[in-house]
């Protein structure tokens, strides 16, 4: 009985030891080694090397493909032709069913610092001519150029970037870019009532 103990004493030790050696003779046992060892990609892995492993991906959506909640794609290009076809682009989304308050939001967030919470152009970096930009940037309000634009050629210019004003395309999706326009012209219209001269073919008062 003394034996066996000292024998499996010493096999223990013999085990322990060989454990502790920093070369690894077997790759060992893995519980569902596809979730231990991925064989995915990353997102941003160079094409080449995946066409390189048989990997059909590109990085891009299928052509006419409309990601779900997206509305479908501007079709009109970055150029002269396309911004005077902007004009008679109409907004797909209906002024009473707008979320004025997120509209709203999406504007200060955006458009704010350079347009003003006013929509006057004097925002933080016009400031009154004490901030950082040398030039007023646009009144969306109270200036008749701006205020008689359509609102096709806002997108546009929201889209693509007009003088500048740099892209908006890659910060709002095309709903919000609809939305924040939605909020310009109701601004625009409550500035334009009250800015109508009154009927002059009302009977005078006595």
């Amino acid at each position: 009985m003394k034996r066996i103990s000292i024998f499996c004493g010493m096999l223990t030790g013999l085990a322990l030891l060989s454990g502790c050696s920093d070369v690894r003779r077997d790759t060992g046992s893995a519980y569902m080694p596809d979730m231990a060892y991925s064989r995915a990609y990353e997102t941003y892995a160079s094409t080449e090397a995946l066409t390189k492993a048989g990997v059909n991906y590109t990085a891009t959506p299928v052509n006419g493909t409309i990601a779900r909640g997206e509305m479908p794609a501007y079709p009109y290009k970055n150029d002269s032709t396309g911004y005077a076809q902007s004009d008679n682009v109409k907004n797909p989304l209906d002024a009473a069913s707008v979320d004025m308050t997120e509209a709203e939001r999406l504007y200060l967030v955006n458009c704010g610092i350079c347009h003003g919470t006013k929509l006057n152009g004097n925002g933080p970096l016009w400031n009154d001519g004490n901030g950082p930009y040398p030039s007023k940037p646009a009144a969306l309000v109270g200036d008749a150029k701006y205020e008689a634009m359509t609102e096709g050629m806002m997108f546009h210019s929201l889209t693509y970037g007009k003088n500048a004003m740099g892209s908006y395309a890659s910060q709002l999706s095309t709903k919000q870019r609809w939305m924040v326009i939605s909020y310009v012209k109701s601004k625009q219209a409550k500035t334009t009532k009250a800015a109508a001269p009154a009927d002059s073919t009302a009977a005078p008062k006595p």
